[in-house]
């Protein structure tokens, strides 16, 4: 073995010692480790000079996420057949390209067919692959990543423990309760528990249909460390480190939103919420409030949630099956056995009440949000309050309760130019306004 690839292999075992990726796009030595066609290819680079006019060798590379060495020969095939020409030099051996007329025309019939241009696609099947090695289902949670997990946060032990074996099984959850106590921020909180990051790619082909899964709104991109020591670090650009994802979506969510939405106009498909949510968790907040009845949406879902397989269509008509594997929480203020039958219950293994706060997890809220909205905290105004606004009308204790009447008081305090305390009449002054809007409490 030469001392090349001796000095390779130790890379790339340090390399391994070193990460706790289940998953990592390797970056492609060759056109064919790209599993794409010079012809898609080829078409990406055309429709990307149509639209910046030139650009060397290097840049190219990069907008369209694949490296330049292996597509060095396609730029020099590419000339040879007079579709790009040189327009000038660029730095390390390399050239300012640019469409020549022939090229032009190629590259309008490209875009009349599919105007996508960027970052090259990677092909469904690695797409799946990298799902499986990355499912929540690989996890096993423990309490100490519950708890770092919900760190801020007011858990009874309970709820602790009825929530750790809901996590680890990522079959899905109902959390039911009533309005205020805390629901959407658990289900937020809740994808913390698994591991912290994944790859998923920009955007995905098959059947020469491309589906756009990369979305701001949902993915939070984690900056890769660029290693001068680790050459094995290197990756495959057309992938994206993000966040495990926590899509969340409420009275807004229809079924199309649940299928490859194709637009007609550019040819480019955009995947649906639960292929954005694979590897994380999807939260139906406020469950049953939606524009589109709840049997639909489980109609939807019930033969996904039984096999961890969904089927999509593509614009061209073909089904496709892709994974569906993240964490399904339904958050709702109603029981879950008003909102559907036995048969889809089943499905959704776990049920969890989040109860009212308990007077002395009450008095803990307060101090919690009043160190939070830099509040000294008074033990004898919240006593004031509770004895005086809810211990009298047996008024239920909300989790959202302290936080919302502290920053009242605080916004108080700021129009009236007065320091921020926590008073007993500025508990008495709120509450009026307060209570008078969330009528039955």
């Amino acid at each position: 073995m030469s001392v090349a690839s001796t000095l390779d292999l130790k890379n790339s075992l340090l390399a391994s010692l070193m990460s706790d990726e289940n998953f990592r796009p390797e970056e492609p030595r060759s056109l064919e480790e790209t599993r794409l066609s010079p012809q898609l290819i080829e078409s990406l680079i055309c429709k990307l000079l149509l639209n910046i006019g030139s650009a060397s060798g290097r840049q190219i590379a990069e907008k369209i996420c694949l490296p330049f060495g292996i597509l060095e020969s396609l730029f020099t095939s590419l000339r040879t057949r007079q579709i790009l020409q040189h327009t000038g030099s660029a730095a390390l051996n390399d050239y300012t390209y640019a469409l020549t007329d022939q090229g032009r025309t190629r590259a309008q019939s490209y875009m009349a067919s599919c105007t996508y241009f960027g970052a090259a696609p990677v092909i469904l099947e690695d797409y799946i692959t990298s799902v499986e090695a990355q499912s929540i289902r690989n996890e096993s949670p423990q309490r100490e990543q519950l708890e770092e997990a919900f760190a801020g946060l007011s858990v009874d032990d309970d709820l602790f423990d009825n929530l750790g074996p809901a996590v680890n099984s990522g079959a899905g959850l109902f959390l039911y309760g009533a309005p205020g106590n805390g629901k959407t921020t658990l289900a937020k909180r809740i994808t913390a528990c698994y591991g912290q990051h994944i790859w998923i790619p920009r955007t995905i082909i098959e059947d020469g249909q491309y589906v756009k899964l990369f979305d701001t709104v949902y993915h939070e991109v984690i900056e890769e460390a660029h290693s001068t020591i680790l050459k094995s670090e290197s990756y495959d650009h057309r992938w994206v480190k993000i966040r495990r994802p926590t899509v969340i979506v409420g009275g807004e969510l229809t079924l199309d939103s649940l299928e490859i939405r194709h637009d007609v106009i550019n040819n480019i498909g955009e995947a649906s919420l639960q292929m954005k949510s694979n590897c994380g968790c999807l939260l139906i907040d406020d469950f049953g409030r939606q524009r589109m009845e709840p049997t639909q949406l489980l109609n939807r879902w019930i033969v996904p949630l039984e096999n961890r397989v969904d089927y999509q269509a593509l614009a061209n008509g073909k089904k496709i099956q892709v994974p569906f594997e993240q964490l399904i929480i339904f958050s709702t203020n109603l029981e879950p056995k008003d909102l559907t039958d036995d048969a889809f219950l089943r499905r959704i293994p776990y049920k969890i009440e989040v109860r009212d706060a308990q007077l002395d997890e009450f008095r803990t809220l307060f101090r919690i949000f009043a160190k939070q909205l830099n509040f000294e905290y008074n033990a004898d105004a919240v006593e004031h309050l509770i004895e005086r606004h809810y211990q009298p009308v047996n008024r239920p204790m909300r989790r959202c309760q302290p936080r919302d009447l502290l920053s009242q008081i605080r916004n108080y305090c700021l129009y009236k130019g007065v320091p921020m305390e926590m008073k007993p009449e500025y508990f008495d002054r709120v509450v009026k306004s307060y209570f008078t809007v969330v009528a039955g409490d």
